[in-house]
């Protein structure tokens, strides 16, 4: 994950992931104009380990992080990854992924939890929480958040991601998961992710503390 070489920008071509425009629109009678950005709407899924008591999340290397982290001056054309290492783009997030197939949004999070996590779980285990809209000032899109517990005797050899995803597992203690949410900051998490350990604090941890 952390092995980065080569790195450089280059100009968007056409993108089945991202596809940039401006928004053009009269408020109030004064014309405006608005970047925006169609992406896909997504899942996410809050994977709790029962056997153990431990939160189950995933590590991987996301470039938008890595790239906020070097400083402007230092962006020109490529960049010197011995002065920039892969880890400051690491970010630790639920399990997630976008919805790019033509399937109920929880079998498209069954397919997540096996894929990135490696536990198979049924379909009546995953319990749907919300849905709420994701960077609202460019994207708008639409995440559907999901909670599971899990147990060891569902794991299976998969996870890690798929095709060219590099992800790995990481669990948390609840006193962990704690002191990650009261965390000063920068934390390398999205939103979202806080959003879902608040919810699993106030609404769930209570019943498995020791």
């Amino acid at each position: 994950m952390e092995d980065l070489t080569n790195v450089y920008f280059s100009p968007l071509p056409d993108s089945p992931y991202v596809k940039p425009f401006r928004f053009n629109y009269t408020q109030n009678g004064m014309e405006k104009t608005w970047d925006l950005l169609e992406v896909h709407d997504s899942v996410a899924i809050i994977v709790f380990n029962v056997s153990r008591n431990v939160m189950v999340f995933v590590k991987q290397f996301r470039p938008a992080i890595y790239y906020n982290r070097i400083p402007p001056q230092d962006r020109q054309n490529s960049i010197d990854t011995k002065k920039y290492p892969a880890e400051l783009g690491i970010a630790l997030e639920m399990c997630a992924g976008i919805i790019d197939k033509q399937k109920p949004v929880e079998e498209i999070a069954k397919e997540e939890v096996l894929e990135e996590c490696g536990y198979d779980i049924p379909l009546e285990k995953l319990q749907r929480i919300t849905s709420y809209r994701s960077g609202v000032g460019v994207q708008g899109a639409l995440q559907t958040l999901f909670y599971c517990e899990v147990t060891d005797n569902m794991k299976t050899e998969q996870g890690g991601g798929i095709d060219d995803e590099i992800i790995e597992v990481v669990e948390k203690t609840i006193p962990e998961v704690e002191a990650m949410v009261r965390s000063p900051g920068p934390i390398s998490s999205p939103p979202s992710c806080l959003f879902a350990l608040m919810w699993f604090l106030h609404f769930k941890a209570d019943q498995f503390r020791t």
